[in-house]
């Protein structure tokens, strides 16, 4: 054997050892593996956007309950104790009472506290969208994995093909019935696919990092299932079923009638309050107060002149209004357009599909001819180079046309309201 031959062959076999040894320390990285389901849930439990989500209702209602005790009863208890030096005065003066606030006429303070129960309405239906985008991140990214690990799969079945057909075109070399060129244009494929499937690994690691970071994990996530979409509704059934599921519209239509709902209450600025006062006491008796006894009192207050505040309040709360009507009908004629479109892709993208994967039994039919041609000593292996590239190519491109269906099945899922 000939030195460059012999430099040819130890190169080979360190690319066999690098490629063994990275396809072990692979395995050794920590992968934690969830099913489509467990992403969905995952992403909606531990995601920090979800969490704080989560804090807001809480802290809408603890508004609403800010909000409802201005117009409930009051009880507070006082005590004071004075000490006074002067002749012909009481050194020590003591008192306590107790005082009973009773909202008995409290228009605003009604209003308020139905104000804030929509506000907390509003802020649930905003944490149901947020958990809808989450998901379909989370879905998406789950898809991105999947398919990376089809390009991997492409990948690494060009490289072994590459490999055997380097292989058998070597071995005629040295036994004197093949020529440099082929060898050298075989070993050149066998590289080049080596290449490709180093970037398909990298690509997987990066798809599994960033589903990692949206199921807020500490280690790479990798999938550990197939995807199983429900099968997209017909054209009424989504028009008819996108309105009403889907989770952005129904905020635009809860903040609609929050917004309504002030509008239609402008009249609490115009009306009375009445407050009732109880107060029992016992204090030191002087010439200038009473010793035990209690009392009532009943405070009407009319608003007459506030300086123009009540006009400010209706134009701002009339423009939110008008606001919300047309943030409304915007979103749901673009509802509309979105299902429509995504219909429209679906179908696309499965006869894409069909396209693709006859593509595929095309290009591995002219391979096998190109290399059955070859080794029957009628062609050189140009033929074969070029089948297997176009193999290979045509594999990798079902495999987008896959993702990209998949793909088009969630979004209409999505844009119906029925995905999470």
């Amino acid at each position: 054997m000939t030195g460059a031959r012999l430099f040819r062959a130890a190169a080979l076999v360190v690319v066999e050892a690098l490629l063994v040894g990275g396809t072990t320390a692979r395995a050794q990285e920590p992968l934690v593996k969830v099913t489509w389901q467990q992403a969905i849930e995952r992403v909606l439990t531990r995601n920090p956007t979800a969490v704080v989500a989560a804090q807001e209702i809480e802290r809408a209602s603890a508004l609403v309950r800010e909000a409802r005790a201005s117009w409930l009863p009051t009880l507070s208890a006082n005590g004071s104790y004075t000490h006074v030096h002067a002749d012909g005065i009481t050194p020590d003066i003591k008192g306590a009472n107790l005082q009973l606030t009773v909202p008995i006429v409290a228009p605003t303070a009604w209003m308020n506290d139905s104000h804030a129960g929509d506000n907390r309405e509003v802020v649930r239906s905003n944490a149901t969208d947020i958990g809808r985008q989450l998901a379909a991140a989370a879905g998406r990214a789950y898809l991105a994995v999947l398919l990376q690990h089809r390009q991997v799969e492409v990948a690494d079945r060009a490289r072994e093909t590459a490999a055997a057909h380097y292989d058998y075109a070597h071995t005629r070399l040295e036994h004197g019935i093949g020529n440099g060129i082929d060898d050298a244009r075989a070993e050149q494929e066998l590289r080049t696919t080596e290449v490709t499937l180093k970037n398909a690994q990298s690509a997987l690691v990066r798809a599994q990092s960033a589903l990692a970071i949206l199921l807020s994990e500490a280690t790479l996530v990798d999938i550990a299932d197939e995807v199983a979409l429900a099968s997209p509704p017909t054209v009424e059934q989504a028009m008819a079923a996108a309105s009403g599921q889907r989770s952005d519209v129904r905020v635009a239509q809860t903040r609609r009638l929050a917004t309504e709902h002030l509008r239609r209450d402008d009249w609490v600025y115009y009306a009375p309050t009445l407050l009732a006062q109880a107060q029992a006491f016992d204090q030191t008796k002087t010439s200038l107060q009473l010793g035990k006894g209690w009392e009532a009192t009943l405070v009407l207050s009319i608003p007459l002149f506030d300086g123009g505040f009540r006009y400010g309040v209706q134009r701002e709360r009339r423009a939110l209004d008008e606001e919300a009507r047309a943030q409304l009908d915007g979103l749901l004629r673009q509802v509309s357009v979105e299902v429509r479109a995504t219909f429209a892709v679906l179908r696309t993208a499965d006869e894409s599909l069909v396209s693709a994967r006859a593509a595929v039994n095309a290009a591995l039919r002219a391979a096998a001819l190109a290399d059955k041609s070859y080794r029957a000593g009628a062609t050189t292996n140009i033929e074969v180079v070029d089948a297997q590239r176009q193999a290979r190519d045509a594999e990798s491109q079902a495999a987008l046309a896959e993702d990209g269906a998949r793909q088009a099945r969630l979004d209409l899922l999505i844009a119906t309201g029925a995905f999470p």
